[in-house]
């Protein structure tokens, strides 16, 4: 496959990397000082599943310079999601397909809109990992999940297609039977770990071993599934129970890239995670007194760094 990632920071160059690895004719769309080390010095990976270097690597600033691809997987932050949506146009063909993997529940709407809606495969990632230097990409744990699907539930070929990609490439792809049940089930955990890491300025352990901070932890994944269950009929009925067994399986050093972007002096996806409950709550009539609270106390600051 011709696969095009459009932003390849952390996740997007680990995927990215590992197809290429496998044969694939990848294509890097990035910026800034990673795009000009891919440039001169190729790309490397650090990984519990084995580290890789691609020198060369097919690494560009600009979209069109690609070409037609045969899937797009769109790996930009949240907040670059419209103008990234206009950029990709010169990628698309009659049978490109988008797979969005932004933190959140509402980027995959938010594309289609600039794309076109046939085209949008939602999708969740799930793997920590960082650009420890320009070039260089850390992948921390094993963990490498991506979960995408249509969003009316049917098995296509396009999506098989690349799961059998990203499986032949030892990544662990996931074809979803109800891919807004996995954004939802993402966005309740992650809201809440994104903005609580980042006001608090710690790793998850901390705040997991402090009895007050867990319970407000939990709570504030509780009130968001609440928001969820008004927006999508059928939520699993022990979704904030598998929600909380997956953050207490995290390790003790894990946080939110958000906090990483904080103490970088970068732009934070406040608006699209803590923002997204208290909007869509108030929206569907349902109150949100802790992310009310969380999403004023991390504000200021979001709005200084967005401001540059």
């Amino acid at each position: 496959m011709k696969i095009a990632i459009m932003g390849a920071g952390a996740l997007g160059g680990y995927f990215g990397a590992r197809l290429a690895q496998a044969g694939h004719d990848v294509w890097f769309i990035a910026r800034g000082a990673h795009l000009a080390a891919m440039q001169a010095g190729g790309l490397r990976v650090i990984s519990p599943k084995g580290d890789m270097v691609l020198d060369p690597v097919q690494a560009v600033g600009d979209p069109a310079e690609v070409g037609v691809a045969d899937v797009v997987l769109f790996m930009v932050k949240n907040r670059d999601v419209e103008s990234a949506g206009d950029q990709i146009h010169p990628m698309l063909g009659p049978e490109t397909f988008v797979v969005t993997c932004q933190n959140g529940v509402s980027a995959w709407e938010r594309l289609g809109t600039a794309i076109g809606a046939e085209r949008v495969v939602p999708g969740v990632a799930r793997i920590p990992g960082e650009i420890s230097e320009p070039g260089v990409i850390r992948h921390t744990a094993p963990m490498d999940t991506l979960i995408f699907g249509e969003t009316d539930g049917s098995r296509s070929a396009r999506v098989d297609r690349l799961h059998e990609a990203l499986a032949a490439a030892g990544t662990t792809p996931v074809v979803a039977g109800n891919i807004l049940h996995e954004l939802w089930g993402k966005f309740c955990s992650q809201s809440a770990l994104a903005t609580l890491t980042t006001l608090m300025q710690c790793d998850i352990g901390p705040i997991r071993d402090c009895p007050e901070s867990a319970k407000l932890f939990r709570d504030a994944i509780a009130e968001a599934e609440r928001v969820g269950r008004a927006v999508v009929d059928g939520l699993p009925e022990d979704m904030l129970e598998r929600d909380w067994a997956f953050v207490s399986s995290l390790p003790p050093t894990m946080h939110a890239s958000m906090l990483d972007d904080f103490r970088r002096g970068k732009p934070l996806e406040h608006e699209y995670l803590s923002g997204d409950v208290v909007r869509l709550g108030a929206r569907h009539g349902v109150p949100t007194p802790i992310h009310s609270v969380l999403y004023a106390a991390l504000k200021p600051a979001a709005d200084r760094l967005a401001a540059g």
